[in-house]
């Protein structure tokens, strides 16, 4: 069989799901959830009703920019071949279009919008400051990088650099934001603390079973910012009882 066959009237490459690789760190989660088999469903009834898009590399292959969950489901069907659209595009190109082509959908993990944010925010300062590149001025005003990420994202400034901060936080602490056991704001003060005592926090929540609040990270932080934040700090600061804490009594149906 042919690696690949050409649809000259829609301009559509059938690639070999042998010759596709995923983009290297792509921020983006491909999980086999029920979302997942959803799709699944809709390419076995219906076909892939939107080619992926993917870039030559330099061994014959093709780097997927975006199409990852689609080809996921094709894999899981079995099929040999996907319809792409292949593009030459530079690795600053192809991470904007990879970002943009996902940061639209619904139920993004903090942690996904978080390196999908910081991924093009380096790819657009490594472009260069380009005016040309988007609506980059509002009146007479030049847009910053991160202006251009917030406005094309409906987001603000502060927010965009919120979730870049959550690129700082230790694995740990960033799946327990991912399962929204932390709050954006105070991940975003944790962030700012070394990673040792980032880990440290971790073990403490996992062992006791807490979440920080907010102004118990402000604590931490301000104590981490004179050398005064050690174990027995946090422990202290992290077991008291937060506003919307109340004794409860369990009394159990049997």
């Amino acid at each position: 069989k042919q690696l690949e066959t050409q649809d000259d009237a829609n301009h559509i490459v059938y690639l070999s799901t042998d010759k596709l690789r995923p983009f290297a760190e792509h921020p983006y989660k491909v999980i086999d959830n029920d979302e997942m088999e959803s799709l699944v469903e809709s390419i076995k009834t219906q076909g892939v009703l939107t080619p992926i898009v993917v870039r030559p590399t330099e061994n014959g292959e093709y780097e997927i920019v975006s199409g990852h969950r689609r080809v996921f489901a094709c894999q899981k069907l079995g099929f040999e071949f996907v319809p792409a659209f292949v593009k030459e595009m530079t690795r600053e190109e192809a991470i904007i279009v990879m970002t943009d082509s996902n940061l639209h959908r619904d139920r993004l993990l903090p942690s996904e919008k978080a390196f999908a944010y910081k991924m093009k925010l380096d790819a657009i300062k490594r472009q260069g400051e380009r005016t040309d590149l988007t609506s980059a001025q509002v009146g007479h005003k030049s847009l910053t990088s991160v202006e251009r990420i917030a406005i094309e994202n409906d987001e603000s400034k502060t927010q965009v650099q919120r979730y870049i901060s959550l690129t700082r936080l230790i694995p740990e602490l960033l799946q327990m934001v991912d399962e929204g056991r932390i709050a954006l704001t105070p991940a975003v003060e944790l962030s700012k603390l070394h990673h040792l005592t980032q880990k440290l926090i971790y073990e403490i929540c996992d062992m006791d079973d807490l979440t920080p609040s907010y102004s118990q990270t402000v604590r931490m932080r301000k104590l981490a910012d004179v050398g005064a934040l050690g174990e027995d700090a946090i422990r202290e600061i992290m077991s008291e009882e937060k506003a919307n804490q109340r004794e409860r009594i369990v009394i159990y149906m049997d």
